[in-house]
């Protein structure tokens, strides 16, 4: 089954660059969240300033727009936590995994959000954080861009407390931080924003 969705996702990738409606999609049961069992974790509350659960993102955090990541601040988290990891995902993108926009990883749990436009460079504000590789495998926010012509996606902004710190090399990919996150999540929030063009 998973070899047939490969196939057919790898067929509809051209949609990504001509737009329309791909035929088939990588699907929530692919995320991050889903991998990693976080459903029965600790509750996160993740918001941003900017957008609501369910509600479009602005502008300024796609491609057509200035292509910044987004502002986002925590609450609740556990109280033996060790380190973050912050994943945002597109599920409705025509690839075999959900696309990758943003991954940072191992920040300390003192801080209580991001602010806007962290992009590549790592921070006096993540304080020993790192961000790891989009899909495009570049270590920034790889702004909203869905096919030209397709429904609204959904952007998965998703936070995991971790009870260790995962003491990976800066610029990792998704496969590489997941491998390393294992059974460690003990605490998750997801808020989800969506674009469409």
């Amino acid at each position: 089954m998973d070899g047939l969705h490969i196939i057919k996702s790898i067929a509809a990738m051209p949609h990504m660059f001509v737009g329309g409606v791909p035929s088939e999609r990588a699907g929530d049961s692919r995320l991050a969240s889903v991998r990693l069992g976080a459903g029965v974790a600790h509750r996160i509350g993740l918001t941003s300033p900017e957008f609501s659960q369910g509600e479009p993102i602005p502008r300024a955090h796609s491609a057509e727009g200035a292509s910044i990541s987004p502002p986002l601040n925590w609450v609740a988290l556990p109280e033996k936590t060790r380190s973050l990891l912050l994943i945002c995902e597109d599920p409705d993108a025509p690839t075999p995994l959900p696309f990758v926009h943003w991954l940072l990883y191992d920040v300390p749990p003192e801080l209580l959000g991001v602010p806007a436009g962290l992009q590549g460079r790592v921070p006096d504000e993540l304080c020993g954080g790192h961000v790891g590789k989009n899909s495009f495998m570049q270590s920034s926010w790889a702004g909203c861009a869905p096919p030209k012509g397709d429904s609204a996606h959904h952007y998965h902004f998703q936070l995991f407390a971790l009870d260790k710190l995962l003491a990976i090399e800066p610029g990792a990919g998704r496969s590489r931080i997941l491998e390393g996150t294992g059974l460690h999540v003990i605490g998750f929030g997801e808020l989800v924003g969506t674009y469409q063009r």
